[in-house]
């Protein structure tokens, strides 16, 4: 006897940061929804000085406020009260300042672990989501009134049913290879060096953005006294640089540097990957959504990745609730996430992309050009303005989420 295939309204494809995050959103909605996640959670393990952290903007906490989550992770973040932005060797620098722009912080340093638990247990506790983990997506059939989805999980294949399907299934989507979404990809030939650093000083919450020959070099202040490293360098050294004693590194890290933290005393386990942007050429089908790095990864530069993929969520998540009555799979309704999304998309994509572009070219025309514009920024505080909502997560037309409103 065939076993009736279970149906969900929702399908969400991948139970990372931002697949939790669109669960989370939905919590108590009028929808059944399921997060499909191939890799196990981690279960509540002792902190470690190698910790991996993510920079949430401004504009996370108010959709984190929105979703009712602020609070549990308030008491987990690090606060950055101002960023300070430089152009090594040269004479251009930006300070930004949360207090002076009336705001509590700029935006805030998280450890993805503690992250991660906290979404598990918010996930635990919503009655309408269901966590199938591990699991993994095999296919997909979109029909008209919906979609098959085939996954195995503990050795047996498993067909569901649903309304919706969302990837949030990271840069190498399943779902987009699947759907045959083609997207385009630039590649930087550059290597992010991710560690944790102890500096000599008190970081006092200011995050450090400093353009190198090689690229971007950023320390954002996290709990412990600690510092998180996001060092840009170009891939044929990157094995080189990862290879070196823990003195060597730190030696080489404090001359790109400098002193603005004092002497650095330790770094931490070293990790490196490859740099480039990808772009989805469609974000949405019938029946079909991709949110986060499904649709779009970008270079670390102003850490602008999850928090344009959170962006998603909100949007998202309030066009799914305001057709919940009707059928949230639908083109037309996809369509509206779409479009809404759009804008946002391409203006951090230019601005990242554009800002790892100019400020890796030595041309003398170019140096001089982009510091005057450092230190435009610096002086003209409208203009100052408008990039601080922009990487913020302020700028636009915003989600009910992204204003702190519930759904």
């Amino acid at each position: 006897m065939q076993q009736t295939a279970q149906h969900f309204d929702l399908l969400i494809i991948g139970g990372g940061m931002v697949g939790a995050s669109l669960a989370c959103a939905l919590g108590n909605q009028a929808l059944r929804v399921a997060v499909i996640e191939a890799v196990p959670f981690r279960s509540a393990s002792q902190p470690s000085y190698d910790d991996r952290s993510i920079a949430l903007a401004y504009g996370a906490r108010k959709i984190f406020e929105g979703m009712g989550l602020w609070r549990q992770v308030a008491s987990i973040v690090t606060p950055i009260k101002k960023i300070h932005v430089s152009d090594r060797g040269h004479f251009g620098t930006t300070r930004m300042d949360a207090a002076h722009e009336g705001y509590p912080a700029l935006g805030y340093v998280v450890e993805n672990r503690d992250l991660g638990q906290l979404f598990a247990k918010q996930l635990a506790s919503l009655p309408n989501i269901e966590l199938i983990c591990p699991a993994q997506l095999k296919n997909f059939a979109i029909n008209a009134d919906d979609a098959e989805v085939v996954i195995e999980r503990d050795g047996q294949v498993q067909t569901l049913t649903t309304k919706l399907i969302v990837g949030a299934d990271g840069g190498r989507s399943a779902v987009r290879q699947l759907a045959g979404i083609s997207h385009t990809t630039d590649d930087y030939l550059q290597n992010a060096v991710i560690a944790n650093v102890t500096p000599g000083c008190d970081h006092q919450n200011i995050a450090y953005e400093r353009f190198t020959e090689s690229g971007p070099l950023a320390l954002l202040p996290m709990s412990g006294g600690r510092c998180s490293l996001v060092w840009t360098v170009d891939r044929l050294k990157a094995d080189e640089i990862t290879a070196w004693d823990d003195a060597t590194f730190l030696a080489h890290l404090q001359e790109r540097f400098g002193m603005r933290l004092g002497r650095l005393q330790k770094v931490g386990q070293r990790h490196t990957y490859p740099l480039s942007l990808l772009r989805s050429d469609e974000h949405i089908r019938p029946r079909l959504a991709l949110i986060g790095n499904a649709a779009h990864v970008l270079h670390p530069i102003a850490g602008q990745g999850f928090n344009l993929g959170i962006r998603d969520v909100a949007a998202l998540a309030q066009v799914i609730v305001e057709a919940k009555e009707t059928d949230i799979g639908a083109l037309s309704v996809l369509n509206q996430y779409d479009q809404w999304r759009k804008h946002d998309q391409d203006c951090v994509i230019g601005l990242t992309d554009g800002l790892v572009r100019i400020f890796s070219n030595q041309i003398t025309p170019l140096v001089i050009g982009r510091n005057s514009g450092l230190l435009a920024m610096d002086m003209i505080p409208p203009l100052k303005r408008a990039l601080m909502r922009q990487t913020m997560g302020l700028a636009g037309k915003l989600p009910k989420l992204a204003r702190g409103i519930p759904l």
